[in-house]
């Protein structure tokens, strides 16, 4: 968003929920290749590839370099991670090249597949992830380091790509019992932005069948319910 503008996300990376699971092919197939989201398998490989670079490891450097500096932190990559998720990423791989028949990967499939690979092999903290969650609830501004690392003007845009699909496929489900954009991962983390507020991280690794963290969920919608952090009843 920052190297190319919402206009430009919206039209090749795309705002909408897929409802269906975040490695799905089917989704693709229904929409005609477009990724619909940014932040379901298919659309994050589209964003790497949409990264401007000269190579993997340029988009790669920009993309640790962000995630670290929304962290406030030095986040290591963990290699065995990254080799076991290499080992077996098949079905990622043909979904780059599905998105690539379709005119929505914009770089070398293969090389946005092996770089949001690694993205999936960060190792963080609960910590870290309620620091990068703070910057988006301080409008941009890492709490912590005082640096603006997003424009002001696209952080709405950003929390509303978390509210539509945040959570895969009971992101509606979520935004209707909790109210507060949120992010999964499958690794057992979620994080949550009660935007001009505050934001909360939760770890722990037993999912759900739609790949969220079960106890995370309870725990942050619990504290959300007594803190009345709810967006749209605010």
């Amino acid at each position: 968003m920052s190297e190319s503008g919402p206009d430009v996300v919206k039209s090749k990376l795309g705002t909408n929920g897929t409802g269906l699971p975040f490695n799905s092919v089917i989704a693709l197939e229904l929409h005609k290749g477009n990724p619909l989201s940014p932040l379901v398998n298919a659309g994050a490989m589209a964003t790497v590839s949409l990264v401007k670079g000269s190579s993997a490891d340029e988009r790669w450097q920009k993309i640790s370099k962000n995630m670290d500096e929304f962290a406030d932190a030095q986040l290591p990559l963990n290699k065995d991670v990254f080799k076991s998720e290499s080992d077996t990423n098949q079905h990622n791989r043909a979904i780059a090249y599905l998105l690539e028949s379709a005119n929505f990967m914009y770089s070398d499939p293969m090389e946005a597949c092996d770089v949001y690979t690694r993205e999936c092999s960060v190792a963080v903290t609960p910590r870290n992830l309620a620091i990068m969650a703070g910057t988006l609830a301080n409008g941009g501004v890492n709490p912590v380091s005082g640096k603006r690392l997003l424009e002001k003007a696209y952080v709405p845009k950003i929390l509303a790509e978390m509210a539509v699909e945040g959570l895969y496929d009971t992101s509606g489900t979520w935004q209707y019992d909790v109210g507060l954009p949120a992010k999964s991962g499958v690794g057992g983390g979620i994080m949550a932005v009660f935007p001009g507020n505050w934001a909360i991280a939760a770890f722990s690794p037993p999912l759900d069948e739609a790949g969220n963290s079960v106890r995370a969920q309870l725990a942050i919608a619990w504290i959300a319910d007594q803190l009345k952090a709810n967006i749209y009843a605010n």
